[in-house]
């Protein structure tokens, strides 16, 4: 049952990730012309689109899910997803079918993030309902793995066919492959799922006429069961949301965008990084039966919240040590008239920014450059000077390329610097210092990941009565994880671009850490020993 339920629930989230690993590869086949800022924007936004529905997602499975069962519900939403997955792999290039490729990419990944939405509450529900009183969060938390192991198939994956095929071979169709290679998981998922049976707890609802007739309505439009809801959300799923994207996709964009290690690099640290804290999923949801679901999560929130700072740190000063050295000797100033200067967020790459002071902010940024803004007086153009020395910035220059030019004379390192953590050979990672060492930092940023999703499932699955449990705990879960955690990068890089330093953006994740350590001390109740045949 826990391999079954698993399984699929592994497959979806490879699935799932494929577009993000994959997003150049996309871009470059999907969308038209040489703009590299166009395709980033395309990528951004169909990674966010997948995100965005979850929730509605979880809205109607999770109706789907308490009219008609557990089982035949995630059976629809593992079909859903591996069906939208294939279709992107046959998916024809842009060049030719022009802008329905686009199109028809952005619809796949609605129906991918409307799967996903359906899939985890169904999973997780229909695992806690069998497992024995006493051992809830143990059996949930190998539902807790599959994200993880999820994300760690496709990067293992697409690894393996880089280093098996020419990087031509590789942008041509090489990357369609792993897209095509989800029908066959998708027939063993649907194979191993059909011979299981109903979950005790609907079968005896269902046996004793006692299901709800409304879910929604019952979950979300009376507040005794609203509340617990908002409680589940505020004070559980967002903070481990953003604890979960911060150790894993944060974590690996901070390598890669602001660090500038290169991509295979970046990726093969975070995959060793994950197959050493996987196991530790199973551990907190087993430890969670022996001491509560509540303390583990808060404890993982405070702690990641009290250390996320210092572990970034030496995280940038092992990969890019001359990135952090430039950061601590070289002054970049930035004065411009505060009325010229506007917020900077933009979480699916739509807007347009035409004012200096808004894009030397950004290319400082995009370049993980420290800065700082000061004010000007009213109605004066920008001007920016590096260690006190005005730079002339050219009419034609409207990105401030002048600017990093001055910063890298004055001790910025270049993109692809030799002093830029590099691959590690087969043989020389267990030499290599300073690959051990980001490993073990990026354990640690996995380890607090498993504190809180470890127990999250177990958890969610006790707040909620099992009239209404799909519904109820679907929705907390996927607007904390797709909409709290999902667009953690793009919030963190718009904070980053605001402040002028590369480490401000962690104040994001702790924030809502902390936020919900606090609305969870107080009102989240203790659900290891509830039962959960209570309909009502």
């Amino acid at each position: 049952m826990i391999i079954a339920s698993s399984a699929g629930t592994v497959f979806e989230w490879y699935d799932f990730y494929l577009a993000g690993s994959l997003a150049a590869n996309i871009a470059a086949t999907f969308v038209p012309g040489t703009n590299d800022t166009a395709k980033f924007i395309f990528v951004l936004f169909g990674f966010a689109a997948g995100f965005a529905v979850r929730p509605f997602g979880a809205l109607v499975f999770g109706r789907l899910g308490d009219l008609i069962g557990r089982k035949y519900t995630f059976l629809v939403t593992m079909t859903l997803m591996g069906i939208a997955t294939f279709l992107v792999g046959l998916l024809p290039s842009y060049d030719t079918i022009g802008y329905a490729a686009p199109v028809i990419f952005i619809l796949c990944r609605l129906l991918q993030g409307l799967a996903l939405g359906g899939e985890y509450g169904g999973a997780a529900t229909y695992v806690a309902e069998h497992a024995p009183h006493g051992r809830r969060g143990f059996y949930t938390s190998w539902i807790q793995t599959t994200a993880t192991v999820g994300l760690f198939l496709s990067l293992l994956v697409i690894l393996t066919l880089r280093l098996s095929m020419s990087p031509e071979d590789f942008a041509a169709w090489g990357w369609r492959v792993p897209f095509l290679l989800s029908i066959i998981l998708l027939g063993f998922s649907i194979w191993i799922r059909l011979s299981l049976n109903e979950s005790p707890a609907f079968q005896k609802m269902k046996e004793e006429g006692t299901r709800s007739k409304a879910p929604l309505t019952e979950a979300f439009g009376r507040w005794s069961n609203a509340k617990i809801a908002l409680i589940a959300l505020f004070g559980g799923t967002a903070g481990q949301a953003v604890v979960w994207y911060c150790g894993q996709f944060y974590a690996l964009f901070f390598l890669t965008q602001t660090l500038k290690v290169d991509g295979t690099t970046a990726n093969l640290l975070i995959a060793a990084s994950l197959l050493l804290g996987t196991p530790f999923f199973i551990f907190f949801g087993w430890f969670s039966d022996k001491i509560g679901r509540k303390p583990i999560l808060i404890a993982g929130c405070l702690i990641a919240a009290a250390t996320y700072f210092p572990l970034f740190e030496n995280i940038a000063r092992v990969a890019n040590p001359k990135l952090i050295a430039a950061t601590e000797s070289v002054a970049i100033d930035i004065t411009a008239d505060p009325a010229s200067c506007g917020t900077l967020f933009d979480p699916v790459g739509v807007r347009v920014f035409t004012r200096p002071c808004d894009l030397y902010r950004r290319t400082l940024a995009t370049n993980s450059m420290h800065y700082q803004l000061l004010p000007g007086a009213a109605g004066t153009p920008v001007s920016v000077t590096v260690n006190g020395t005005a730079v002339d910035i050219p009419a034609t220059d409207t990105a401030g390329a002048a600017i990093v030019a001055a910063a890298r004379t004055a001790g910025y390192p270049t993109v692809g610097d030799p002093s830029i953590v590099k691959q590690p050979t087969i043989g020389g990672v267990l030499t290599d210092g300073r690959t051990l060492t980001l490993i073990g930092l990026l354990f640690i940023l996995v380890f607090y990941v498993t504190m809180v999703y470890g127990p999250i499932a177990a958890l969610l699955v006790e707040l909620f009565p099992t009239r209404i449990r799909y519904t109820g705990m679907s929705l907390p879960y996927h607007i904390g994880n797709g909409w709290f955690g999902g667009f953690l990068p793009p919030t963190a890089f718009a904070i980053v671009a605001a402040t002028g330093n590369i480490f401000s953006g962690l104040w994001y994740p702790i924030i809502i850490a902390v936020m919900t350590a606090v609305i969870g001390l107080l009102l989240l109740p203790e659900t290891k020993d509830r039962d959960l045949n209570n309909v009502s």
